[in-house]
Order: structure tokens, then C-alpha cells, then sequence
């Protein structure tokens, strides 16, 4: 609630009025007005006229363009042009008059400054009427002034008052083309916010020589009943003048020549909007500050009573809200409000909720997070210490379940030998930077869960303890980020990670003694998780799947069939396939596979002749491929060896 009246009502809050004002424009579809016409003196009409930059124009040029749009039909012409002193030659300027008198319907400008301070020190309004000469023929003339704010945009309508001498330019144009606004008197000093229509250039305009010059072809109709609006349009100008042009709440996302707005266009804007009744509207100052005070009670409150997330997604929700209802306001009912201040609000309430909060739940959450860090992992502390603040009872209870897992082991290919010889706080230092990569970028990445490191190995699974329907797949895409990953070294030498891969039932769940349990999964596809990591060594691959595991990513990843496996400990042959990629390589691999496929299929129906010679065939596409070096090796053992009449081109493998 303070926050709310401090903006409101200091000048450190003024940005946010100012943005609330600018800002639903940004979202509103031009607007074609086709009732005004600008004509522009701009550079163009200075150099095909040559008419001077630093002095006033031959009154001559203004004659004829007020003939010329008496001719076309025009409705009214308004000069944003001040014409107080007398020109250089009276027999034009009597033209010029002439001019306006047979036009019937001009409105110039006078010229508003600030007379020298009295007494008070404050400086009154003083206007320069137009010359004598020429305000006599024309139908009323009106105030050129400006109102912009501290930043230069020009939000408002001219105020006027009782003390002023004249109406705004705006005022006496609509009062000259019978606005329903300006015949009720009372409604002149009436606050006004300008409706903008669109950048610069929506309202349709032409260059001044282009409607004197006998030499040019004008739109059929395009002045006919049309309110003219004459003024400057200078992107240059001697160093010493202001030039009459603003920002707008286009200039906060516009470019080039449509940044700015000349005043003339700001003043038939204005004029627009009062013939059209679309000006804009602001609430009392009171509706706005009980609504702001009211803002500052619901959301204060509230978001203090909801969790983090929750007030999160609540207060995102009000932002949102509040946007929606001042844009309907905007578009639809010409009224805004500084709803950013009330934003602002939201925002204050919500860190506030946040840090009182978080508090709160940060003392709580550490005391159960640091009994439950003795014995579980990272993902597990985080699951129960949720748990416990939601009342589950079964948190720490020992035993297991079975449970479907995809079960990964990872190892070091030659970690021994590459690690021989180093310092154990060198070494100890590189291992943690190796698992702390391994873990955080591919495991914790896929949501997997690590249960222990084992030496250089790391064993983890997925499906557990959340379910998880495509745990093959996260699994899988883990394997694939360890090979994504940036090179290690250790020694000079190169860390190159060997995984295994497998997908079936374990027990998993709490295992231990009364003192000490651990979260972990045992059984013998654990084991055989293990196997297929070892495997690679044999094969020279680094990452291995069953096909238990292949079933659950059939066509979503780049494999190749390496063919039946009889491993140590296990009497059924197991179904191995090596882990290529994503399917980003299937078509670059798609000869490789299929040769090697068929080379396969050859070894195992014993032509080992046929199986050869493919095999060979893959070397020569991938001199390294490390199974077709391993099936070579095999046929050539095999050929001296009787094979059983069931045989069905299962390896055995005596090691582990």
C-alpha cells in the first residue's frame, strides 16, 4: 500500500504513469483516420520552392495554397504556422489575406510564450495573435502551445481555463467544423489524454510543393471535405532552433522517420480526437488511489499466505490481469490508469511472500535434508525431505520392491594404466571433476538416480524411485550425453567412458542394518547391467544395450544389432546392440549397419566365408570398427572348432 501511494503521488513514480500510458499502444492496431490531411513544409518543398530554412516563407506560397484548396474542396485549413509580423511586402500579404478570406474557413496560429515573472515569480502565458491583417479574414485563430511532460512526449490535451485568452488550436479547429464537444462550454476544460492513431505517417499526408506546383497531378479527391493541417516537418535545422517535433509512445519501439511526430500532426491528432470523441480518459485521482490502496491489501495479504510457487504463479496471473483489464479499458472504453504502479505492487508483495517464506522453509527443509543426507542421495533427499512436509509416513522404512528398471554401469577404459604413477590428491581432485560432469550434465540431466560410484565406475538407474514410462530412453539419452561431453584428461591421456546398458526387474529399495541403510537395487539384471559395460571392452565400443533395453527405443535412436552374447554367469544368450546416437546418424551409418547386419546374419547360419568377407567390407568403411575386428577374430577360431547342430551364432565370453 505504500509503495502504491509513493508512486503514485511522487515524481520518482512518474516513469511508471508515463509507461502505463505508452505502453497498450504498443499492442493496438493502427488506427486510419481519413478525415484530416497533412501538408508538410518539409526539406523536399524548401528545395523545390526555394523557399529559405532560416527565415520565414514568401506569404505568396501560403496563397496559393489556400486557392489551390479552395479549388480541391477542402473542409477547413489550419495553419500551425504563426504569422504575427508583417512580411517583407504588404502587397502579399494583402494577397495572402485575400486568400484566407476567400477560402472562408482558415484557423492560424498564435504564438504562446511566457511573459517575464512578477511579483509572484511566476511566469504567465502571453500569446502572439496573428497579424492583424491576416486574423481579421481568418475564422478564428488558435494557441500553438504544446504540453509535454518532463521526457518531452506529449500525453495531454491542452489544458485550458477560465484565465486563458484563446482556445487551443485543437478546440478552435473542432469548434470550427461543428464537434458535438465543443457546444458545451463546460467541456473545455475537461482533462484530456491524446488517443494516438499510429506512428507518423498515419494519418495521410503530402509535401507542400506537391499541392502548389501547377507541374503535379493531385489524387482525385484527396483534399475534398477534408480538414487540412499545415505545418513543419524538418529533420535539420541550424543549431540554435528546436525543431517542432516530439516522441511519442511509438518512439519507445519505433525507428527511423516514424520516431518522432511533428507537432502540427500532434495538433491534428488532437483536433481528431475531439471530433471524434475518442480522446482518452483517466478515473478520479481518489478511484485510482482507492483502487491502489486496495491492490496493495489483496495482493500484500495474499501472497504472504501462499508458498513460493503458488505466489509465483499468482501474482504472474495478476500482472496479467491487471494488463488484460487496462488494455479492454484502453481499446474499448478510452479510458487507462497507471496499472504499472499496481504491478509494481505485485512485484513487492511477491518478494516479500518469497523471502518470508523461503525463510520459513529453508530452516525446516535443512534440518530434515541434514539427517537425511547420512544415507541417501542427493535426488532421494530431495524427494523425502518433500515427502515429510506432505506427511508421508513410509518415508525411511527398510525394505524393497520389485521394480522395472533401465539400469546403467559406467567405467573408465584403462584407468589403471592411465592413473598409474599420479598423485592421490592430483588424482582425487580430476575424478571429482570427471563425476561431477558425468553426474550433474548426463544422469541428473535424464532424471536418473546415482547409487553409488564404485572406484572409477558409476552405477545408477531410472524408474525409480519416480516412475518414469520412458526410463529406456532417459537412460539411453545419459549414455549418449557422456559422449557429448568435453574430453578429460588424466596423464596426458584422453578419459574414455565405456557404459552398459539393460532394462528389467530388481529389487529396489532400502537395504542395510538397523544403523546404517542405503538405497540401492540388487538382482540379477543388475548384474548383467554390469556385464554389458564390460562387454565394450571386447568390442571395442563404448556404449552397449540389451535388447530389453533396445525394445524401448526402437526407432528413436541410431543402433546396430551386434548379434547373441553368452556371457560369464548367465546361461541364456543375451541380445546385444551398440548405441550409435541419435537419429541425427542414422543416415550416415545406414551402409555400416546394414553391411554389417548382413554379416551378422551370415556368421550366424556358419558361413563364416560370406560372414568374413562382409566383415571386411565394414573395415573398409570404418577401418576402427572394433566388433567387426572381434567377429574376424572369432571366425577364425571357430573354423577349427566343431560347432553344436543347434548352434545359433551365440559368442561365448569365459571372462568377465
Amino acid at each position: 500500500m505504500g509503495l502504491g501511494l509513493f508512486l503514485f503521488f511522487s515524481a520518482f513514480g512518474k516513469g511508471l504513469v508515463h509507461l502505463s500510458y505508452d505502453l497498450p499502444f504498443a499492442f493496438r492496431p493502427n488506427l486510419n483516420p481519413t478525415e484530416v490531411v497533412m501538408i508538410y513544409l518539409d526539406e523536399a518543398s524548401h528545395s523545390a520552392l526555394e523557399q529559405p530554412y532560416n527565415r520565414p516563407w514568401s506569404r505568396a506560397m501560403h496563397a496559393r495554397l489556400l486557392d489551390r484548396l479552395r479549388i480541391e474542396n477542402s473542409k477547413a485549413v489550419i495553419f500551425d504556422i504563426v504569422f504575427s509580423d508583417p512580411g517583407p511586402d504588404p502587397a502579399i500579404d494583402e494577397q495572402f489575406a485575400q486568400a484566407i478570406k476567400a477560402h472562408g474557413k482558415v484557423i492560424l496560429a498564435a504564438d504562446c510564450v511566457l511573459a517575464a515573472p512578477g511579483v509572484s515569480s511566476v511566469r504567465a502565458k502571453k500569446f502572439e495573435p496573428p497579424l492583424e491583417l491576416l486574423g481579421s479574414q481568418a475564422a478564428d485563430y488558435g494557441s500553438d502551445e504544446m504540453n509535454p511532460d518532463d521526457d518531452l512526449f506529449v500525453r495531454q490535451h491542452i489544458p485550458t481555463s477560465s484565465d486563458d485568452q484563446i482556445f487551443p488550436m485543437s478546440w478552435a479547429a473542432a469548434s470550427l467544423v461543428g464537434a458535438t464537444v465543443t457546444k458545451n462550454s463546460k467541456e473545455q476544460f475537461a482533462s484530456r489524454w491524446i488517443n494516438y492513431y499510429g506512428p507518423h505517417g498515419v494519418i495521410p499526408g503530402m509535401s507542400f510543393y506537391k499541392v502548389v506546383s501547377p507541374d503535379e497531378n493531385l489524387p482525385r479527391g484527396f483534399f475534398s471535405n477534408k480538414v487540412v493541417f499545415v505545418g513543419a516537418r524538418l529533420f535539420t535545422k541550424f543549431s540554435g532552433d528546436r525543431k517542432d517535433e516530439f516522441p511519442t509512445p511509438y518512439s519507445r519501439w519505433g525507428s527511423g522517420g516514424n520516431r518522432f511526430m511533428p507537432g502540427v500532426d500532434i495538433q491534428a491528432t488532437a483536433f481528431l480526437n475531439l471530433v471524434r470523441g475518442d480522446w482518452l480518459r483517466r478515473f478520479p485521482d481518489f478511484a485510482e488511489q482507492i483502487f491502489i490502496l486496495f491492490a496493495g491489501i489483496i495482493f500484500g495479504i495474499g501472497l504472504v499466505l501462499c508458498r513460493p510457487i503458488k505466489a509465483v504463479f499468482v501474482a504472474l496471473s495478476g500482472v496479467v490481469l491487471i494488463a488484460v483489464a487496462n488494455y479492454f479499458l484502453f481499446a474499448h472504453e478510452q479510458i487507462w490508469f497507471p496499472w504499472l504502479i499496481v504491478v509494481a505492487q505485485i512485484f513487492m508483495a511477491l518478494l516479500w511472500s518469497i523471502l518470508f517464506n523461503s525463510i520459513q522453509l529453508y530452516v525446516q527443509k535443512k534440518l530434515a535434508e541434514q539427517t537425511l543426507a547420512l544415507y541417501l542421495s542427493p535426488k532421494l533427499v530431495k524427494k523425502y525431505s518433500q515427502q515429510k512436509f506432505s506427511g508421508d509416513s513410509n518415508l525411511l522404512k527398510p525394505g524393497a520392491e520389485k521394480q522395472m528398471l533401465t539400469i546403467l554401469f559406467s567405467d573408465i577404459a584403462g584407468f589403471t594404466t592411465i592413473s598409474e604413477g599420479m598423485d592421490s590428491d592430483e588424482l582425487a581432485k580430476l575424478m571429482n571433476k570427471y563425476f561431477e560432469t558425468a553426474v550433474s550434465q548426463c544422469v541428473h540431466k535424464t532424471d536418473g538416480t546415482v547409487v553409488k560410484y564404485i572406484g572409477d565406475a558409476i552405477f545408477a538407474f531410472w524408474n525409480a524411485p519416480e516412475l518414469q514410462i520412458d526410463h529406456a530412453m532417459r537412460a539411453c539419452e545419459a549414455a549418449i550425453r557422456f559422449q557429448d561431453q568435453a574430453v578429460q584428461y588424466i596423464n596426458n591421456q584422453a578419459l574414455v567412458t565405456r557404459i552398459g546398458l539393460h532394462t528389467g526387474v530388481a529389487n529396489v529399495g532400502n537395504f542395510g542394518s538397523t544403523t546404517r541403510i542405503d538405497y540401492t537395487a540388487i538382482g540379477e539384471n543388475i548384474n548383467l547391467a554390469s556385464r554389458m559395460e564390460g562387454l565394450n571392452k571386447y568390442l571395442g565400443t563404448e556404449i552397449l544395450i540389451t535388447g530389453e533395453t533396445e525394445a524401448g527405443v526402437r526407432d528413436r535412436l541410431t543402433l546396430r544389432y551386434l548379434g547373441l552374447f553368452q556371457l560369464k554367469g548367465f546361461e541364456k544368450s543375451v541380445e546385444v546392440h551398440q548405441l550409435m546416437g541419435g537419429l541425427e546418424k542414422f543416415e550416415g551409418t545406414k551402409s555400416l549397419r546394414e553391411m554389417f547386419g548382413r554379416a551378422v546374419k551370415n556368421f550366424q547360419e556358419k558361413d563364416f566365408d560370406a560372414a568374413e568377407t562382409g566383415f571386411r567390407c565394414v573395415l573398409e568403411l570404418e577401418p576402427k570398427d572394433g566388433p567387426s575386428k572381434f567377429y574376424l577374430h572369432q571366425i577364425e577360431e571357430l573354423r577349427s572348432e566343431t560347432l553344436p547342430a543347434d548352434w545359433k551364432g551365440e559368442v561365448e565370453l569365459k571372462d568377465k
